[in-house]
């Protein structure tokens, strides 16, 4: 029996206030970018799968109250889903609570064609920091560098460097970690020095801006397959480059 792979996406943005539309342009932005989708289920506290008639109301209700619902697609054959948690201040970079919206697709031909557009769509109607699309496998190896051991600091698989916990990195612009596809607004990539056209030949080659000034930027052609000793070069080679992210950087 095989595993399904899926694509983790995951951006992080200012904390929901009254009134805010992000929940919704950020559900409507994931339904464009892969077409036939539609996010109008939910699962109840009997972890039944429940049809939202009226989803839109549904949702600027619940970020009235600064909450972002779980919502997914109902199939359980191509199961789509996106939610959204708050961050509190206490727990966040720079003190400043924030909105961490989080999705899991399929890792199939289809989604990978669109996985640009999901996380720029995503990313930019949440208006996030930053955020980053990547395969499972690879994701959980990127997660034992910001996991702490019972010695204390994180003790990252296959030479990737250790980082910061969250609350310690300076400011919310700057981010964590690396993904397959990253999304860095345009504050983050001033935050960590992107792009340098001496420095960012080969990552420029596989970047383009998005339309508020941000960056979508691909580590590989293919998915992340940290297995694959190229891929993890690169990771590697981009952690080097950005020092700023995981707060690595000298103070």
């Amino acid at each position: 029996m095989t595993t399904t792979k899926r694509l983790v996406l995951a951006v992080y943005a200012p904390s929901l206030m009254g009134g805010d539309d992000r929940t919704l342009a950020a559900v409507h932005g994931m339904e464009r970018a892969l077409p036939g989708l539609r996010l109008d289920w939910e699962v109840t506290e009997k972890r039944q799968l429940a049809l939202l008639p009226q989803r839109d109301e549904w949702l600027a209700k619940a970020a009235a109250q600064g909450k972002f619902p779980f919502v997914c697609n109902g199939n359980e054959g191509f199961p789509v889903m996106l939610s959204g948690l708050t961050t509190p201040a206490s727990q966040a970079p720079g003190g400043q609570p924030l909105l961490d919206v989080h999705a899991k697709l399929p890792l199939d031909a289809a989604v990978i064609t669109a996985a640009a557009e999901l996380l720029e769509r995503i990313a930019e109607g949440a208006r996030a920091f930053w955020g980053h699309a990547t395969p499972d496998g690879a994701a959980l190896d990127i997660a034992y560098q910001i996991a702490p051991t019972l010695e204390g600091p994180p003790s990252p698989r296959r030479g990737l460097p250790p980082l910061k916990l969250i609350q310690h990195i300076r400011s919310p612009e700057i981010p964590y970690y690396l993904g397959w596809l990253n999304y860095w607004s345009e504050a983050a990539a001033r935050a960590i020095g992107f792009p340098d056209p001496a420095r960012d030949t080969e990552l420029l080659s596989r970047s383009r801006r998005t339309a508020t000034g941000g960056w979508i930027v691909q580590l590989t052609e293919a998915p992340l397959d940290l297995d694959d000793p190229a891929h993890l070069e690169a990771l590697k080679r981009t952690y080097e480059r950005f020092p700023e992210i995981g707060g690595r950087a000298a103070p």
